[in-house]
């Protein structure tokens, strides 16, 4: 349970933003928060006593679509608005028995390098295209959803440079990597 507060005006700046930038959109004032928005705002906001309009992405649509997403929604941080890309870089829970009690999967430090590299060399190219480029990336990611946020934070930064800045780092069970990068790129 993370009982923040919604923000409906804001939720329909979202969704026009978005359709301004011919990104469709469905709301469901319904639907709760998932464990991707909750968890890292409860470290962060103890007291839930934020608003907090969360946004569901769709990882069937690709990387550039989440940027996208970030793109549109990036002048928002000039109204004070914090956007948050919750994922993993590294997240590959078939591999949990295998190094829960010790040791590191041979694929994660290869592939957080890579990224950790590609941000701050500012290639969005390679980023949006690491299922080909990446080291390991099938290995690090089976599926998209959980490094899919890292694109749209990367939109959200607003344009080049992205800004990327690693805060925290670490590896758990041996292969979960949930670095934290903040964007300071300039809002477009």
């Amino acid at each position: 349970q993370y009982p923040a507060p919604g923000d409906p005006t804001l939720a329909a700046e979202v969704a026009q933003r978005l359709a301004s930038a011919g990104l469709p959109t469905m709301q469901d004032p319904q639907r709760g928060l998932d464990h991707g928005a909750w968890v890292p705002l409860r470290l962060l906001y103890p007291d839930a006593d934020i608003p907090v309009v969360p946004l569901a992405l769709q990882p069937m649509l690709g990387p550039a679509h989440q940027f996208a997403l970030g793109r549109a929604l990036a002048p928002l941080r000039e109204d004070g608005v914090l956007l948050i890309g919750s994922g993993s870089i590294t997240h590959n829970l078939h591999d949990f028995r295998a190094y829960h009690s010790g040791g590191e999967a041979p694929y994660v430090r290869p592939f957080i390098e890579w990224v950790e590299q590609r941000l701050q060399a500012n290639d969005t190219e390679a980023l949006l295209d690491y299922r080909r480029q990446a080291p390991y990336a099938e290995r690090a990611h089976p599926t998209d959803e959980h490094f899919q946020p890292l694109h749209f934070a990367m939109g959200a930064a607003g344009g080049e440079p992205l800004g990327a800045q690693r805060i925290d780092a670490g590896i758990d069970a041996g292969m979960l990597a949930m670095d934290i990068y903040r964007f300071d790129g300039a809002a477009a």
